[in-house]
Protein backbone atom coordinates (compact mmCIF):
# COMPACT_ATOMS: atom_id res chain seq x y z
CA UNK A 1 0.00 0.00 0.00
CA UNK A 2 1.21 3.31 -0.89
CA UNK A 3 2.35 6.09 1.71
CA UNK A 4 0.47 9.51 1.69
CA UNK A 5 3.57 11.32 0.31
CA UNK A 6 4.16 8.47 -2.36
CA UNK A 7 6.04 10.08 -5.37
CA UNK A 8 6.45 13.71 -3.88
CA UNK A 9 10.05 15.22 -3.17
CA UNK A 10 10.64 16.95 -0.08
CA UNK A 11 13.43 19.20 1.19
CA UNK A 12 14.05 20.04 4.67
CA UNK A 13 16.43 22.00 5.87
CA UNK A 14 17.70 21.51 9.68
CA UNK A 15 17.05 17.45 9.22
CA UNK A 16 19.59 16.81 11.39
CA UNK A 17 18.05 17.85 14.24
CA UNK A 18 15.73 16.75 16.54
CA UNK A 19 12.24 17.73 15.08
CA UNK A 20 14.37 17.72 11.36
CA UNK A 21 15.34 14.16 11.51
CA UNK A 22 12.25 12.53 12.94
CA UNK A 23 10.29 14.49 10.58
CA UNK A 24 12.87 12.96 7.70
CA UNK A 25 12.35 9.56 8.44
CA UNK A 26 8.65 10.04 8.73
CA UNK A 27 8.19 11.52 5.31
CA UNK A 28 10.72 8.99 3.88
CA UNK A 29 8.46 6.20 5.24
CA UNK A 30 5.27 7.65 3.63
CA UNK A 31 6.70 7.36 0.58
CA UNK A 32 8.55 10.28 -0.01
CA UNK A 33 12.15 11.40 -1.72
CA UNK A 34 13.42 13.29 0.92
CA UNK A 35 16.22 15.91 0.38
CA UNK A 36 18.20 16.49 3.35
CA UNK A 37 19.63 20.05 4.26
CA UNK A 38 21.63 21.54 6.81
CA UNK A 39 25.58 22.56 8.25
CA UNK A 40 26.65 19.28 9.67
CA UNK A 41 27.28 16.56 7.40
CA UNK A 42 27.70 13.93 9.48
CA UNK A 43 24.24 14.47 11.32
CA UNK A 44 22.78 14.56 8.03
CA UNK A 45 24.02 11.24 6.80
CA UNK A 46 23.34 9.67 10.42
CA UNK A 47 19.43 10.54 9.01
CA UNK A 48 20.14 9.21 5.56
CA UNK A 49 21.51 6.13 6.66
CA UNK A 50 18.91 5.09 8.80
CA UNK A 51 16.13 6.19 5.91
CA UNK A 52 18.20 3.95 3.85
CA UNK A 53 17.90 1.12 6.40
CA UNK A 54 14.18 1.84 5.95
CA UNK A 55 13.78 0.90 2.67
CA UNK A 56 13.60 5.12 2.05
CA UNK A 57 15.22 7.65 -0.38
CA UNK A 58 17.13 10.00 1.36
CA UNK A 59 19.98 12.53 -0.51
CA UNK A 60 22.37 14.82 1.66
CA UNK A 61 23.46 18.14 0.62
CA UNK A 62 25.71 20.66 2.71
CA UNK A 63 23.24 23.75 2.96
CA UNK A 64 23.13 27.22 4.70
CA UNK A 65 19.65 27.97 4.79
CA UNK A 66 20.43 32.03 5.54
CA UNK A 67 22.43 31.72 2.09
CA UNK A 68 20.55 32.89 -0.95
CA UNK A 69 22.36 31.55 -3.38
CA UNK A 70 22.88 28.15 -2.04
CA UNK A 71 19.20 27.61 -1.50
CA UNK A 72 18.57 28.49 -5.01
CA UNK A 73 20.78 25.77 -6.31
CA UNK A 74 19.65 23.30 -3.94
CA UNK A 75 16.14 23.81 -4.91
CA UNK A 76 17.24 23.93 -8.36
CA UNK A 77 18.53 20.51 -8.39
CA UNK A 78 15.92 18.86 -6.72
CA UNK A 79 13.62 20.57 -9.22
CA UNK A 80 15.90 18.95 -11.81
CA UNK A 81 16.25 15.88 -10.50
CA UNK A 82 13.11 14.98 -9.12
CA UNK A 83 11.21 17.13 -11.92
CA UNK A 84 9.23 18.96 -9.11
CA UNK A 85 9.63 20.69 -5.60
CA UNK A 86 6.44 19.49 -3.84
CA UNK A 87 7.47 20.00 -0.09
CA UNK A 88 9.79 22.60 1.45
CA UNK A 89 10.26 22.81 5.43
CA UNK A 90 12.19 24.91 7.38
CA UNK A 91 13.19 23.39 10.51
CA UNK A 92 16.92 25.27 11.67
CA UNK A 93 17.61 26.18 14.67
CA UNK A 94 17.47 30.25 15.06
CA UNK A 95 19.38 30.40 18.35
CA UNK A 96 16.38 31.48 20.70
CA UNK A 97 17.65 32.97 24.46
CA UNK A 98 14.94 32.55 27.48
CA UNK A 99 14.89 32.34 30.60
CA UNK A 100 16.12 36.47 31.17
CA UNK A 101 13.95 39.51 31.62
CA UNK A 102 13.50 41.48 28.21
CA UNK A 103 14.94 45.04 30.34
CA UNK A 104 18.06 42.55 31.22
CA UNK A 105 18.31 41.14 27.32
CA UNK A 106 21.15 42.04 25.42
CA UNK A 107 20.15 43.10 21.51
CA UNK A 108 22.01 40.70 19.83
CA UNK A 109 19.93 38.10 21.99
CA UNK A 110 16.79 39.67 21.62
CA UNK A 111 17.46 39.81 17.58
CA UNK A 112 19.20 36.65 16.60
CA UNK A 113 16.43 34.21 16.95
CA UNK A 114 13.74 37.22 15.22
CA UNK A 115 17.08 37.91 11.88
CA UNK A 116 18.08 34.17 11.76
CA UNK A 117 14.24 32.53 11.77
CA UNK A 118 12.62 35.09 9.65
CA UNK A 119 15.86 35.10 6.89
CA UNK A 120 15.86 31.38 6.50
CA UNK A 121 11.93 31.02 6.42
CA UNK A 122 11.87 33.85 3.84
CA UNK A 123 15.00 32.47 1.81
CA UNK A 124 14.11 29.13 1.69
CA UNK A 125 9.59 29.64 1.48
CA UNK A 126 10.52 32.24 -1.32
CA UNK A 127 12.91 29.97 -3.33
CA UNK A 128 10.19 26.85 -2.98
CA UNK A 129 7.50 29.37 -3.62
CA UNK A 130 8.84 30.39 -7.38
CA UNK A 131 8.85 26.73 -8.04
CA UNK A 132 6.04 25.75 -7.09
CA UNK A 133 4.04 28.70 -8.82
CA UNK A 134 5.60 27.84 -12.04
CA UNK A 135 4.87 23.86 -11.10
CA UNK A 136 1.02 24.99 -9.93
CA UNK A 137 1.63 23.77 -6.43
CA UNK A 138 3.21 22.80 -3.98
CA UNK A 139 3.05 22.87 0.59
CA UNK A 140 5.46 25.77 2.32
CA UNK A 141 5.50 23.96 6.09
CA UNK A 142 6.83 25.66 9.33
CA UNK A 143 7.24 25.75 13.19
CA UNK A 144 7.16 27.46 15.86
CA UNK A 145 6.25 27.71 19.93
CA UNK A 146 2.86 29.32 19.59
CA UNK A 147 5.31 32.03 21.71
CA UNK A 148 3.62 35.09 19.33
CA UNK A 149 0.21 35.16 19.66
CA UNK A 150 -0.03 36.12 23.24
CA UNK A 151 2.54 37.24 26.11
CA UNK A 152 4.44 34.60 27.95
CA UNK A 153 6.98 36.26 30.51
CA UNK A 154 10.64 34.69 30.44
CA UNK A 155 10.44 33.03 26.65
CA UNK A 156 12.90 36.40 25.59
CA UNK A 157 13.20 36.23 22.22
CA UNK A 158 11.25 33.14 21.10
CA UNK A 159 8.00 35.55 21.04
CA UNK A 160 8.96 38.09 18.36
CA UNK A 161 10.54 35.73 16.28
CA UNK A 162 7.32 33.29 15.87
CA UNK A 163 5.32 36.27 15.85
CA UNK A 164 7.83 37.55 12.76
CA UNK A 165 7.71 34.37 10.84
CA UNK A 166 4.34 33.51 11.39
CA UNK A 167 2.89 36.84 9.75
CA UNK A 168 5.77 36.08 6.99
CA UNK A 169 3.92 33.02 6.34
CA UNK A 170 0.45 34.20 6.41
CA UNK A 171 1.33 36.61 3.56
CA UNK A 172 2.84 34.33 1.40
CA UNK A 173 0.08 32.20 1.77
CA UNK A 174 -2.98 34.61 0.42
CA UNK A 175 -0.01 35.66 -2.47
CA UNK A 176 0.55 32.40 -3.60
CA UNK A 177 -2.55 30.19 -2.99
CA UNK A 178 -4.03 31.46 -6.61
CA UNK A 179 -1.14 29.48 -7.91
CA UNK A 180 -2.37 26.01 -5.79
CA UNK A 181 0.73 26.66 -3.14
CA UNK A 182 -0.66 25.94 0.33
CA UNK A 183 1.82 27.12 3.14
CA UNK A 184 0.91 25.77 6.78
CA UNK A 185 2.89 25.84 10.11
CA UNK A 186 2.53 23.63 13.43
CA UNK A 187 2.81 24.89 16.69
CA UNK A 188 4.79 22.74 19.04
CA UNK A 189 6.60 23.44 22.48
CA UNK A 190 8.47 20.95 24.26
CA UNK A 191 8.68 17.83 22.52
CA UNK A 192 9.68 15.12 25.30
CA UNK A 193 12.59 13.21 22.95
CA UNK A 194 14.27 16.56 22.23
CA UNK A 195 14.03 18.41 25.49
CA UNK A 196 18.07 16.89 26.55
CA UNK A 197 20.34 18.89 29.25
CA UNK A 198 22.04 20.71 25.66
CA UNK A 199 19.17 21.40 24.02
CA UNK A 200 17.84 23.20 27.36
CA UNK A 201 21.10 24.86 28.16
CA UNK A 202 21.54 26.35 24.83
CA UNK A 203 18.15 28.07 25.02
CA UNK A 204 17.72 28.70 28.63
CA UNK A 205 21.33 29.19 30.32
CA UNK A 206 23.06 26.88 32.50
CA UNK A 207 20.60 27.66 35.56
CA UNK A 208 17.95 25.62 33.51
CA UNK A 209 16.27 22.77 35.36
CA UNK A 210 17.22 19.07 34.18
CA UNK A 211 14.99 17.53 31.83
CA UNK A 212 12.89 15.60 33.99
CA UNK A 213 12.08 18.57 36.10
CA UNK A 214 11.20 20.33 32.56
CA UNK A 215 9.13 17.54 30.99
CA UNK A 216 7.43 17.34 34.38
CA UNK A 217 6.65 21.31 34.71
CA UNK A 218 5.21 21.54 30.77
CA UNK A 219 3.21 18.18 31.61
CA UNK A 220 1.57 19.86 34.66
CA UNK A 221 0.38 22.69 32.34
CA UNK A 222 -0.86 21.40 29.49
CA UNK A 223 -4.72 20.11 29.34
CA UNK A 224 -3.18 16.73 28.54
CA UNK A 225 -0.88 16.17 31.27
CA UNK A 226 1.58 15.54 28.91
CA UNK A 227 4.36 16.58 26.33
CA UNK A 228 3.76 16.36 22.58
CA UNK A 229 6.36 14.06 21.34
CA UNK A 230 7.86 13.55 17.74
CA UNK A 231 5.07 11.29 16.68
CA UNK A 232 2.37 13.53 17.47
CA UNK A 233 4.61 16.31 15.30
CA UNK A 234 5.45 14.12 12.38
CA UNK A 235 1.89 12.81 12.38
CA UNK A 236 0.35 16.40 11.61
CA UNK A 237 2.94 17.58 9.59
CA UNK A 238 3.03 14.37 7.32
CA UNK A 239 -0.92 14.84 6.66
CA UNK A 240 -0.38 18.96 6.11
CA UNK A 241 2.29 17.83 3.52
CA UNK A 242 -0.11 15.28 2.34
CA UNK A 243 -3.00 15.93 -0.70
CA UNK A 244 -5.72 15.17 2.25
CA UNK A 245 -4.65 18.66 3.90
CA UNK A 246 -5.40 20.03 0.18
CA UNK A 247 -8.06 22.44 1.88
CA UNK A 248 -5.88 23.94 4.27
CA UNK A 249 -3.92 26.80 4.25
CA UNK A 250 -2.60 29.89 5.93
CA UNK A 251 -3.22 28.55 9.44
CA UNK A 252 -0.98 27.11 11.81
CA UNK A 253 -2.23 23.58 13.46
CA UNK A 254 -1.78 23.06 17.59
CA UNK A 255 0.45 20.13 18.40
CA UNK A 256 0.91 21.36 22.05
CA UNK A 257 -0.77 18.59 24.10
CA UNK A 258 -2.81 21.80 25.44
CA UNK A 259 -0.01 23.88 26.55
CA UNK A 260 -1.31 26.18 24.55
CA UNK A 261 -5.54 26.34 24.14
CA UNK A 262 -6.33 28.59 20.95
Amino acid sequence: MSGLLEGKSCIIYGAGGGIGSAVARAFAREGAAVFLAGRTGSTLQTVAGAIAAEGGRAEVALVDALNEEAVERRVAHVADSAGRVDVSFNLIDRGDVQGQPLVEMAVEDMLRAVTTGLQANFVTARAAARRMIAQGGGVILHLNSASGDGAHPGMGSTGPADAATESFMRYLAAETGQHGVRVCGIWTAGVEETLNREKLSGVGGDATPDPATVIQMISGMSALRRCPNLDNVCRVAIFLASDGAAGITGSMTNVTAGLVLR
